[in-house]
């Protein structure tokens, strides 16, 4: 499968934003999917999780209450819905493809990586 993200972009403090990752491929709904973020200067970090059928999702602290992660199986697709975004929300954000078992937020656990979107927020 691979990956392409979409929907970044310039917003305000407080505003919201939502980020797409299409996928190709006939097996995406076999894949765990994420969403990371890589600041200027700072390591890539987890940001949410969603299991196979969209049941299960898991966020990071910093983004609970605030994000939401979704998937469409048929559409090849998952998701986040980002509202009162924050300065220090502003990254490079990559949705990310796991074939494990196990629903895991560590990076090393996914092996497909889309080419990430900007998204800035300013004050």
């Amino acid at each position: 499968v691979q990956l392409q993200a979409s929907g970044g972009g310039l917003v305000q403090a407080g505003g919201s934003l939502r980020l797409s990752c299409a996928a190709s491929g006939r097996t995406f709904s076999s894949y765990v999917m994420a969403w990371f973020r890589q600041a200027p200067g700072k390591e890539r970090e987890f940001v949410a999780y969603i299991n196979r059928a969209g049941g299960i999702a898991y966020y990071a602290d910093f983004v609970k209450g605030r994000f939401t992660i979704s998937r469409d199986n048929a559409k090849n697709s998952v998701y986040v819905q980002m509202n009162n975004l924050k300065p220090e929300d502003t990254a490079v954000y990559y949705c990310a493809a796991s074939a494990e078992t196990t629903l895991t937020p560590n990076p090393l656990s996914y092996r497909i990586w889309g080419q990430g979107t900007q998204v800035t927020v300013s004050s």
